[in-house]
């Protein structure tokens, strides 16, 4: 039997109208779903990023990043996560401050630092072509813990620096390599000052780490009959 002889022709465009509408409707709902599936996804920053046993107690899968980054760069697991908490307080999509255009209209970002790392674009392109990992994010934390290793491995080809020496890691992280062959940071205080509290924490994050560095190395099968 033809729908023209249930339903009257005059009723066809209300019943296109309604099911056009919950169409969209639901079109709408499976995209709010997904956005917030995808936030309570996204890892939330350490309760105490003071205290690197309890950053790594907090998020387990951390450790094991960061101990994947030493090994393969040689990079203190401390100085590249005082680094980290610098640049990011740990949080997987920070961003650097808007610029404005005359004072008030949002014009984009000062800077194309994102993630964990803040690395900019480019120089993350860097790393992912040298390292053949096409696939890294910047807001992923075993990408980001990766590529502080590998910037800090090549601030030590490059510059000579050590790998231990956080005060001046840091200042070759933020100005660049060429920037610290130039001493750009001696005309930026504040800047001097924030790698001074880098390495305090570098050194505080060392020690912390020796009293609990046995114990987040043990399996999970350890920790379900002795924790």
């Amino acid at each position: 039997m033809a729908l023209s002889t249930l339903i009257p022709k005059e009723n066809f465009t209300d019943l296109f109208m309604t099911l056009l509408f919950f169409s969209k409707v639901k079109s709408i709902l499976l995209i709010a779903l997904s956005v917030l599936v995808l936030c309570s996804c996204a890892t939330p920053p350490p309760k105490n990023p003071e205290n690197i046993c309890e950053i790594f107690r907090e998020h387990r899968s951390w450790y094991f990043g960061a101990k994947d980054a030493r090994d393969r760069w040689g990079v203190p697991i401390h100085v590249a996560m005082s680094i980290m908490y610098q640049e990011s307080s740990f949080k997987h999509d920070a961003q650097p401050a808007r610029d404005y255009l005359l004072g008030f209209i949002p014009w984009g970002r000062i800077s194309t630092a994102y993630g964990y790392s803040q690395a900019k674009t480019m120089t993350w392109s860097d790393y992912t072509k040298e390292t053949d990992n096409s696939g890294a994010d910047r807001d992923d934390f075993d990408d980001a813990i990766d590529f502080m290793g590998w910037f800090i491995f090549k601030t030590q080809k490059i510059n000579g620096i050590s790998k231990w020496d956080a005060y001046n890691q840091y200042l070759n992280y933020h100005e660049g390599w060429g920037g610290f062959k130039r001493k750009t940071y001696l005309k930026k205080g504040w800047l001097v000052k924030t790698s001074r509290k880098v390495d305090s924490r570098a050194r505080r994050y060392s020690s912390q780490l020796k009293s609990c560095e046995a114990d987040l190395n043990h399996g999970w099968l350890w920790r379900l009959f002795f924790e």
